[in-house]
C-alpha cells in the first residue's frame, strides 16, 4: 500500500503542478486579453474622433465645392456679358467711322465739278 500511496502522491504533485501551470498560462492570456481590449477601446476612440473629423471636411468641401460653382457661374455670366458689351462696341465704333466719314463727306465745301 506504500507503494500505491507513494504513486498516488505523485500523481496528485504532478496534477498540482500541471493545474498552477494552466492558471499560469491563463493569466498571461488574461493580461494580453486585457492589452487588447485597451487597445482596441484606443482604436475605436480613434476611429470615433477621425469620423467626426471626415465628417467636418467632407461639409467644409462641400460647402467650398458649392462656392466654387457659384464663382464659375459668376465669371462665366461676366465674361459673357462682357463679350456683349466688346461686340457692342465694336459695332458702335463700326457705325460711328461710317457716320463721321458720310458727315465729313456732307461738310466738305463742293468741287467746281458739281457745279
Amino acid at each position: 500500500m506504500t507503494q500505491q500511496g507513494a504513486a498516488l502522491q505523485t500523481y496528485n504533485n504532478e496534477l498540482v503542478k500541471c493545474i498552477e501551470e494552466l492558471c499560469s498560462k491563463r493569466e498571461d492570456l488574461n493580461r494580453l486579453i486585457q492589452q487588447e481590449e485597451a487597445e482596441k477601446a484606443r482604436l475605436q476612440h480613434d476611429v470615433r474622433v477621425l469620423t467626426e473629423k471626415l465628417s467636418r471636411v467632407n461639409e467644409s468641401l462641400a460647402r467650398r465645392l458649392s462656392a466654387r460653382a457659384e464663382f464659375d457661374r459668376t465669371i462665366a455670366e461676366t465674361d459673357a456679358a462682357y463679350m456683349k458689351i466688346l461686340e457692342s462696341s465694336q459695332t458702335l465704333l463700326s457705325v460711328l467711322k461710317k457716320e463721321t466719314g458720310n458727315l465729313t463727306k456732307a461738310t466738305e465745301p463742293r468741287s467746281n465739278k458739281d457745279h
